[in-house]
């Protein structure tokens, strides 16, 4: 599922994309994409686009007059650019500008969701005011983290995956950002030193650049079915931890698959892995 910084390059793109330019038509295909919203109501968005705003997962379009729009990409959307007619597979909703360019909203798997209403409404959606704090467009201090995060009795990765917590982090990011903090994912938020609270509040950041970087381009492909993997720990089960060389555990955790490294990211701190105590006790034989 796209993730902050995937969703944020799709807001960078749209900028430019529409950047000087007008809708001057808007078409959708009657799907579930609509869901709970009337279609009727994107196909007569028209005009500039005055802003677009990313909360999180959300994008939160305002366009002239007043004319607001929410999209979240669910598991497969993503918004591509095409010259007028030429077509683009799966697509479910178009905005055609004046450039003679099309945007579309493609999404296989029709988890995506595209709400239009008054732009005045938009943060006043459900959906949007539940959202935590953004890493990226708020800020996120280890301080700020802690008191967002440290509250909850769940599992440290399933804590931060909690949208109403910290807002934009999926299974991947939280992943990645445990594994460069070295902390455990079923470690449990209270266990953590404010040093702790320290390396995960640098590591969501690190974590975020990254996504970003790889995700420049109006169509990148790292997560798509077949490309590279270039994470350090998500989706490496059964092969050596790039760092230390043990073998990448997974498990499920939260209804979803987490990978880790059992001595990069001991369950508890201090405690030597199981290969080092036996070594240890060899010495002393």
């Amino acid at each position: 599922m796209p993730e902050l910084p995937e969703v944020e390059i799709a807001r960078r793109n749209l900028v430019h994309w529409l950047d000087g330019h007008r809708v001057v038509r808007a078409e959708a295909d009657a799907s579930r994409v609509f869901r709970g919203a009337r279609r009727e109501d994107f196909v007569s968005l028209k005009g500039r686009l005055e802003s677009l705003e990313r909360r999180g997962k959300y994008l939160l379009f305002t366009f002239e007059r007043g004319r607001g729009l929410l999209a979240h990409l669910g598991m497969t959307g993503r918004f591509v650019r095409r010259p007028e007619g030429v077509p683009v597979p799966y697509s479910r909703a178009r905005l055609h500008l004046d450039s003679g360019d099309v945007i579309h909203f493609a999404d296989s798997r029709l988890f995506g969701r595209m709400e239009p209403c008054a732009a005045s409404r938009l943060h006043a959606l459900e959906a949007v005011k539940e959202l935590g704090r953004d890493p990226l467009a708020d800020g996120l201090t280890a301080e700020q983290l802690q008191r967002a995060v440290g509250p909850s009795r769940q599992d440290l990765k399933v804590a931060l995956m909690d949208q109403g917590r910290i807002t934009g982090l999926g299974n991947i990011h939280a992943a990645e950002a445990l594994y460069r903090a070295g902390l455990h994912p079923s470690r449990k938020p209270a266990s953590l030193s404010p040093e702790e609270w320290q390396r995960l509040a640098d590591a969501i950041h690190a974590s975020i650049a990254f996504g970003l970087e790889e995700q420049q381009g109006e169509e990148p492909a790292y997560l798509e079915d077949g490309a590279e993997n270039r994470f350090l720990i998500y989706g490496r089960a059964g092969t050596p931890c790039a760092r230390c060389g043990t073998t990448v555990d997974s498990f499920a955790q939260g209804g979803r698959t987490t990978h880790c490294c059992p001595r990069c990211q001991p369950l508890h701190p201090g405690r030597k892995p199981p290969d080092a105590r036996r070594k240890t006790a060899s010495r002393r034989r």
